[in-house]
C-alpha cells in the first residue's frame, strides 16, 4: 500500500477543524497510482506538504484526519494519469 499525504489549508483551522489542522490521506494500491493522486495534489494552491509514503500515517488530536482510497477520487484527480509519463 501507498499513502498520499497532504495538508489541506483551506479547510484547517475551521468548522471540524476548528483549532486543528486538516489532513487528507489518500490510500493507494499501486505506486502508479500514488504518483498520480501526488501530480494531481500538487497542482491545487491549498495542498501543502504533499508527500508519499509507505507506512500507515497517524497524527495526533491536533489533527484532523479524512481517509479517503483511490477508488474515492474522481475528477481532476484521476484527469492526471498521463502526466509527466
Amino acid at each position: 500500500m501507498y499513502y498520499v499525504t497532504m495538508t489541506d489549508k483551506f479547510m484547517s483551522g475551521w468548522g471540524a477543524a476548528a483549532g486543528k489542522t486538516n489532513k487528507l490521506v489518500i490510500e493507494c494500491s499501486t505506486y502508479a497510482q500514488a504518483q498520480q493522486i501526488e501530480r494531481a495534489a500538487r497542482t491545487r494552491s491549498e495542498m501543502k506538504y504533499v508527500n508519499i509514503r509507505t507506512s500507515k500515517p497517524y497524527y495526533g488530536s491536533h489533527v484532523l484526519t479524512s481517509r479517503k482510497t483511490y477508488e474515492d477520487m474522481g475528477g481532476m484527480w484521476v484527469e492526471y494519469a498521463d502526466l509527466g509519463d
